[in-house]
Order: C-alpha cells, then sequence, then structure tokens
C-alpha cells in the first residue's frame, strides 16, 4: 500500500428533495482507497454502501443535494459535467456490479460488449480494441478468448460472464476499480474463482479498489481495510485484522456475532434484534441505539463522531490501533465486552493490513 489516494470521500453529505420533503441518504461519509489497495465496505442493506461507492462515478440519484468533496485520482467528481464526467468514466474509474447479465447486451455478441469502451471511449480502432481484450480475457483465466468474443452472453455461465465483465472493466486501465456486491449472485465456488481473479489482478496491477459487500467473511479474505456502515453513517475503520479481533462499535461486534464462520461451527449465533434503518428514519442520536444491547443514557440524545479509538497496545499492535476509529460515545469504556467470540481471519490477508 502507498499514500497516494485513488479515491478521498470526505465528509460527503446526500440528500434527495427539498424543505421539509427532503430525504438524506448519507451523512459526512469519509473513506478513502490508496494505490494498490482493497478497501472493504461493509453493513446491512440499506447502510449507504451502494450510494458511497456509485458517487465516485457521479452516479448519485438525480435531484440529489450533495455537500462534501468525492475525489478521484485527483479529479473532483461533485459538480463535474459531460464531457469530463466521460473521461473521467472512461478512463480512471470503472465499476464491477453485482449482476453481470444486468450489464451486457443479449442479443449483441460479447465481443461487441468488451470492445465498445475501447473503441468510443479511448478511440483505439477494431482490431487494437480486440487484442487488448484478448490479452484482458486470457488475464481473468479465459481459456479460448477469441471464440468466447464471437458468443453471445447467454452462453456463458454466471462466472464466466463476471469475469467477462471485470476484463472490460480493467480495459482503460483505471486507477480505482469499484466493486459493488461482485460475487453475491454467483455460487460459493465461482465466488471463490472471482475472487481469486481479482486478488491477482490487485497484485499484477496496483489498481485501488473499493469492494462493497455485505458479508464480513468475504471482505476479509480480500481487502486490506474496512469501513463499517450503518444508517448512512460510518460507524466504525480500522484494519481486516484489527477490525475482526478488537472491534470497537457495538454494531460492528453485532455483526460479527451473526455471521457463520467455519473456525467457530459449535459457537451459537446471535440475531441483532430489530431490523436496519436507513438514515431518513433513523432517530435522534446514535441511530443503533435502538438495536444495541450496550445502549446506555446519552446514547438516544447525542449522534456520536467518528474519532480516534484511544487504547494502550502493545507495540505490535499501535500501528493498527492507531488506524482504528469508531463513532460510539462509550467505546472506550465498552473495551472487552465487544470481543467477538474465537474469529479467524484468512491467511489471505497476512501482511496486507496496516
Amino acid at each position: 500500500m502507498t499514500d497516494i489516494s485513488v479515491l478521498e470521500i470526505d465528509r460527503l453529505t446526500v440528500s434527495l428533495g427539498s424543505g421539509r420533503a427532503a430525504r438524506p441518504i448519507l451523512d459526512e461519509v469519509t473513506v478513502r482507497v490508496d494505490t494498490g489497495e482493497v478497501v472493504g465496505l461493509v453493513g446491512e442493506s440499506g447502510s449507504g454502501k451502494s450510494v458511497t461507492c456509485r458517487a465516485a462515478l457521479g452516479l448519485l440519484p438525480r435531484g440529489a443535494r450533495v455537500n462534501g468533496s468525492v475525489r478521484v485520482a485527483g479529479t473532483e467528481v461533485v459538480g463535474l459535467r459531460g464531457s469530463g464526467l466521460r473521461a473521467l468514466r472512461s478512463r480512471q474509474v470503472a465499476m464491477i456490479y453485482q449482476d453481470p447479465r444486468a450489464c451486457v447486451n443479449p442479443v449483441r455478441r460479447i465481443g461487441d460488449f468488451l470492445t465498445e469502451g475501447l473503441r468510443t471511449g479511448l478511440g483505439m480502432s477494431a482490431a487494437q480494441a480486440q487484442e487488448r481484450i484478448i490479452e484482458l480475457l486470457e488475464l481473468v483465466g479465459i481459456r479460448d478468448p477469441r471464440a468466447a468474443m464471437r458468443q453471445f452472453p447467454h452462453e456463458f455461465s454466471g462466472g464466466m460472464l463476471q469475469r467477462m465483465v471485470i476484463a472490460a472493466a480493467l480495459a482503460p486501465e483505471p486507477a480505482l476499480l469499484l466493486a459493488d456486491e461482485p460475487t453475491t449472485a454467483l455460487d460459493v465456488t465461482t465466488q471463490a474463482e472471482v475472487i481469486a481473479v481479482l486478488t491477482a489482478l490487485r497484485a499484477s496491477r496496483g489498481t485501488g479498489m473499493l469492494f462493497v459487500t455485505h458479508d464480513l467473511e468475504l471482505a476479509s479474505a480480500i481487502c486490506d481495510r474496512i469501513y463499517v456502515m450503518y444508517a448512512g453513517r460510518v460507524v466504525e475503520h480500522a484494519p481486516v485484522r484489527r477490525l475482526f479481533t478488537r472491534p470497537r462499535h457495538p454494531y460492528t461486534a453485532a455483526l460479527l456475532m451473526s455471521t457463520p464462520t467455519l473456525a467457530s461451527t459449535n459457537a451459537r449465533l446471535v440475531a441483532i434484534e430489530g431490523r436496519p434503518v436507513g438514515l431518513a428514519e433513523a432517530p435522534p442520536g446514535c441511530s443503533f441505539a435502538g438495536r444495541c444491547v450496550h445502549v446506555r443514557d446519552g446514547c438516544r440524545d447525542t449522534v456520536p463522531p467518528l474519532r480516534p479509538v484511544l487504547e494502550r497496545v502493545s507495540t505490535g499492535d499501535a500501528l493498527e490501533a492507531a488506524t482504528q476509529s469508531a463513532a460510539c460515545l462509550f467505546e472506550g469504556e465498552l473495551g472487552d465486552l465487544l470481543a467477538p467470540r474465537s474469529v479467524v481471519v484468512p491467511d489471505a490477508v497476512s501482511g496486507c493490513v496496516g
């Protein structure tokens, strides 16, 4: 990981409508992704993950009122329009969506889909675009790319089609790759294959990636750091290993306790009571207070700011602790009460944290 940021979201606030009809979606969300780094964005449905992700593409809902800053490879996205926005999407940032079949035209050959962006966005000739795509298809594990380009989308499995969508996203060599639940629609075996492809590409190309998922185990296998979102706000941020072993927000701890793992087959899963809420329906004070087993006086009155975790740590943990933050008024007092059951962080993240 380097200190060069390919994505800097700074205090992003988004709402729809105006006046009394205004419906808030995000509240002062701050996220950073550095070159060659994979950063996770996790939380239950409705927490604001996808909206945060799409802000980097300038794909916020029509009529959205936006405050704050979103910078991709040094370019400010908020307020960007027309040719500037098209250039950003053609060269600097690309997105992998949850369902690969929603990205392609079912009546056009896959080669047309794969080369279109290079021809229209980067001005490549048909021959140049084809050679570029063939190289990328080989890179993502397509055995006969020339034959594949002559086929139609329905002739491929979901996993094979997702590999092709990844190749299309990588074609312009973007600085930032946005992955919005890219494996949710796939079976477990295919999911593992796609994650292996993304991990290899990250290592070989140094592309920064924002990985959106509701699956903490999956995030732990691919990410360096994780932002946890709830009701349109970031409630915790930490390196992966630190987040799994020393969570400092009750919501993060509750997510870990409700996540099944192969390493804890005999452990009882603890469901989070109640239902997730969006920012528009969040109560005053801490949005999680109504579901939190550690709720105290003051939680329902004050919105807790995201602030650095203050904790005495050993030398080996000092770097990880210094980069952890949580939005809980009592995180310092709760301490070990938030420690999850035995969690084994996959070896895939060894040496990547921090």
